[in-house]
């Protein structure tokens, strides 16, 4: 037996609907291992001879996907960012014509999925992780992000 890509979906959409946080899998040599809350590791099944390495764009992919790169922190104590978790093209909307998950100036709880990361045609929900107001969108929908980039800032005051 081996894990398709339906059923990657399926133990993800289980995990999300579930009260873990994390679950480590390994079926057949492949080993999957999901996060919830913005964790760093990928949701991405790794077979068992690949080699863990830093995540680079592809090739043919310009380093510099958007125009600039966001400073990593706000330097306003009330300001939370919202960081990308992992790299992989970012969508604002669930599907293509969808109104966004935010806006500028939504409420959002901890728990509010902000944002979708497509990896290896998964698609990772990205989650404010802190309750507030969205203050700034930084990330352009369908753009590549780096793991850590900041996507958004929520004010929390």
């Amino acid at each position: 037996m081996t894990l398709t890509a339906k059923d990657v979906a399926e133990i993800t959409k289980l995990l999300e609907e579930s009260s873990f946080d994390e679950l480590d899998l390994e079926i057949d040599g492949v080993k999957l291992s999901l996060r919830r809350g913005g964790g760093s590791k990928p949701t991405a099944p790794t077979a068992p001879t690949a080699r863990t390495a830093p995540a680079s764009p592809p090739t043919g992919v310009a380093a510099h996907s958007s125009p600039a790169r966001v400073p990593a922190t706000s330097l306003d104590p009330n300001v939370h960012d919202v960081p990308a978790p992992l790299l992989g093209t970012f969508y604002r909307a669930p599907k293509p014509g969808a109104p966004p998950f935010v806006e500028i100036g939504s409420t959002v709880q901890a728990e509010t999925v902000v944002g979708i990361i497509e990896v290896m045609k998964l698609m990772n929900t990205v989650r404010a992780g802190v309750s507030g107001r969205v203050t700034e969108i930084l990330a352009r929908d369908g753009v590549l992000v780096e793991y850590g980039e900041t996507l958004m800032r929520v004010g929390t005051a």
